[in-house]
């Protein structure tokens, strides 16, 4: 019998439930990991069991309250819908399962499950375009971590990162098309923010940040700089559009602490933006590849009000990649595809 290749997607995860016990939970195994929050172990349990986990549980329990379905979180749900049909897409040749990188279904119990079959050879997809420590590679460390104990260890392979994958950006520009760019005033392509000691921790080559523009110019140099990823990605999008480069703005949101982070911020942008009279916005939000707390409750409604309270009229989501079948294409394509052949530009 032929031997199956495994396939795990890897999203980064959401509390079991919207109650304060569940999303406090959610939130300590999160911010304890030392690639999200980089600084000595001692510092950061004081800070996320002491402070953060305690004061912002409660709030985040309200907001994830509010954009909770009957199905669950809309992150698990769409993560779910995109893992049963790119299982349909590949066939019985391969075994598609999803893990959470914090809750569950853990990283842990999923390649434990995997184990047992004996596969042939998994490839490990993080549902994360843009390359960034944080993310894709805390998944990478765990999925090593765990296997390092296997006494018999499958050929394993690890995607790195795909922020202009074509079949990515079309569905990115399909959905911001649905919603008739050309009735706003301005479009922001609007990525999960990042400490900006952790893009310069990330350079082996010592320019990063050295110019207001370098992670404009992506290339060589640069190529495992998330902000350089995201520039590319937005602009791939734009360009697929034909939306041009004074029409649109590269912003970075939900920024925690007072350290700066990479800028420019999404709500000092729409705080500029409505100072300008631009009275409607439409808004990507490409890091994540389904619909969640960060877009969903963030952009759709936080953005919303404070937009209307500094005169602005009208900020609209462009809906994520979620079950899209041109999304479930591109994993098929990122399952099957020579890892070279990935994310090249």
């Amino acid at each position: 019998m032929q031997q199956q290749t495994g396939i795990l997607l890897v999203n980064l995860g959401t509390p079991d439930s919207p109650a304060t016990s569940d999303v406090r939970r959610y939130l300590k195994e999160f911010l304890l990991d030392p690639r999200v929050i980089d600084i000595p172990a001692l510092p950061r349990q004081l800070l996320v069991r002491g402070i953060i986990a305690p004061f912002r549980a409660p709030k985040s329990a309200k907001s994830y309250k509010a954009i909770w379905t009957e199905q669950g979180s809309p992150l698990m749900v769409y993560s779910q819908r995109a893992t049963e049909l790119l299982q349909e897409a590949l066939g019985s040749d391969y075994v598609v399962r999803l893990a959470m990188r914090y809750q569950s279904p853990s990283i842990a119990s999923v390649l434990g499950e995997m184990q047992k079959l004996q596969l042939k050879k998994i490839r490990v997809i993080p549902l994360f375009p843009q390359y960034a420590s944080a993310t894709t590679g805390s998944v990478h460390q765990r999925v090593m971590e765990i296997v390092a104990n296997w006494q018999t260890i499958p050929d394993i392979e690890f995607v790195n990162s795909y922020p202009a994958h074509p079949l990515v950006i079309e569905t990115f520009a399909e959905n911001g098309k649905a919603q008739n760019p050309d009735h706003y005033d301005h479009i922001l392509f609007s990525f999960h923010g990042l400490p900006q000691r952790q893009l310069r921790k990330a350079d082996t080559g010592k320019h990063c940040l050295s110019s207001g523009s370098c992670c404009e110019n992506y290339g060589r140099h640069n190529q495992y700089c998330y902000g350089a990823q995201c520039q590319l990605t937005a602009r791939s999008i734009a360009e697929k559009m034909g939306i041009p480069r004074e029409n649109y703005t590269v912003c970075y949101q939900s920024r925690l602490g007072k350290d700066p982070w990479i800028q420019p911020y999404t709500s000092a942008v729409l705080k500029d933006l409505a100072k300008a009279g631009k009275k409607r916005i439409l808004v990507f939000s490409p890091a994540f590849v389904a619909d969640c707390l960060e877009t969903i409750f963030e952009i759709g409604t936080e953005y919303q009000e404070e937009y209307e309270e500094m005169g602005g009229e009208h900020v609209q989501l462009v809906p994520s990649l979620n079950d899209h079948p041109r999304w479930i294409e591109a994993l098929k394509d990122l399952s099957t595809a020579p890892l070279e052949e990935i994310g090249a530009v």
